[in-house]
């Protein structure tokens, strides 16, 4: 892991920047950054940064764009340069995102394991609680969803209860699991479990007991930042529909228009797509369609995942096939997944226990 980044009036050294771009993409000027576009700019041997909108690269990713000329005055330039404060957290989000998708898969982390619980919590008006980490901690001052560390001989929902009530000063009575990821960080290897506290299961006056911010945030139009690494998938996750209508052939309909159509749709407009084979994760498709794979097993969720795929799929008709996605959900799944039957009595028998067990949707098709 590269040591952390020295940045004095918006320069950089060579052997930070060229370590980032040797654990780059096949395309190293393709980094990820949320919403932001990193401009890096040569000027006689250090490097001017501006952080800008500059438009989509591949599969709706923005990027780095390294700009040989010194034509500092360019309008655009000008137009979009963000305040200075805020590039040092720019430029970390990229060396974590290329650390964290490009390098640390490939090494097994050796440390131990520690098991993590984090809560979105809403409020009435469907928007979820982001929290600031504290001065102290690692990754301070970076958003995240609250929570922490299970203790030894502690349930995950009770450590859950036990950390927002320490941290924000208000009480979890009902919670449902969502997804569960693991991330190295460079101070600890942590599995994350994520739960959704609804509206109306929480109660009491939010307070900022270690000194923290928090904000209400409409899921899809965060405006804080810097996100902690490990939640930048789950921010876009939680913008996705919770309920659908529709069938493998005619695709995935939800009532705010947001549709998952079949791959060969004729004339389909931009959007998300469903696979009918995990093979079709490494096709070619157009860059504004995200993936929707049908799944059958946990195997097949996690190659999903790793592929970067936006949900998945996981067609259950059969009491067998029901409940090997139930024994999935309960170990956690990395990314949302939606449980489809064309069976009216599986269907019945089981969709209260994959939602509980943390299915994003169940559909019966």
């Amino acid at each position: 892991m590269p040591q952390a980044l020295n940045l004095r009036n918006g320069t950089i050294t060579y052997d930070n920047f060229f370590w980032l771009l040797e654990h780059a993409d096949s395309n190293p000027a393709d980094l990820l950054l949320g919403e932001d576009l990193l401009q890096i700019s040569f000027c006689g041997g250090r490097y001017l940064l501006d952080a800008g909108w500059y438009g989509f690269g591949p599969r709706g990713q923005f990027g780095v764009m390294l700009v040989e000329n010194q034509d500092w005055e360019h309008p655009l330039r000008q137009e979009y340069t963000r305040e200075i404060s805020r590039l040092p957290a720019l430029l970390q989000e990229c060396i974590d995102w290329l650390w964290h998708t490009r390098i640390a898969p490939a090494e097994a982390d050796p440390r131990p394991l520690l098991q993590v619980v984090a809560g979105i919590v809403y409020n009435d008006r469907g928007e979820v609680l982001l929290s600031s980490r504290p001065a102290g901690k690692a990754y301070a001052g970076y958003w995240e969803f609250a929570g922490g560390k299970v203790e030894a001989g502690e349930g995950e929902l009770a450590a859950l209860r036990r950390e927002f009530a320490e941290e924000l000063g208000i009480q979890i009575h009902s919670a449902v699991p969502w997804l569960a990821k693991t991330h190295s960080y460079e101070h600890a290897h942590v599995r994350l479990r994520f739960f959704r506290v609804p509206a109306d299961g929480w109660r009491g006056e939010l307070q900022a007991r270690e000194g923290q911010q928090w904000r209400w945030q409409q899921p899809g139009r965060y405006d804080v930042s810097p996100m902690l690494p490990a939640n930048a998938a789950l921010l876009a996750a939680l913008a996705l529909p919770t309920q659908f209508s529709g069938s493998l052939n005619e695709g995935l309909h939800a009532a705010d228009g947001f549709c998952v159509l079949p791959l060969h749709a004729v004339n389909p407009p931009p959007g998300s797509r469903l696979l009918a084979d995990l093979a079709d994760l490494t096709a070619d498709t157009p860059d504004d369609v995200r993936r929707w794979p049908l799944v059958h097993s946990a195997g097949d969720i996690a190659a999903a995942a790793a592929a970067q795929a936006e949900a998945a799929v996981w067609p259950a008709n059969n009491a067998t096939a029901a409940e090997q996605a139930c024994a999935a959900l309960a170990e956690g799944v990395p990314l949302p997944l939606v449980l489809l039957s064309v069976n009216a009595d599986i269907a019945a028998r089981y969709a209260e226990r994959w939602l509980a067990a943390g299915a994003h949707a169940v559909v019966q098709g």
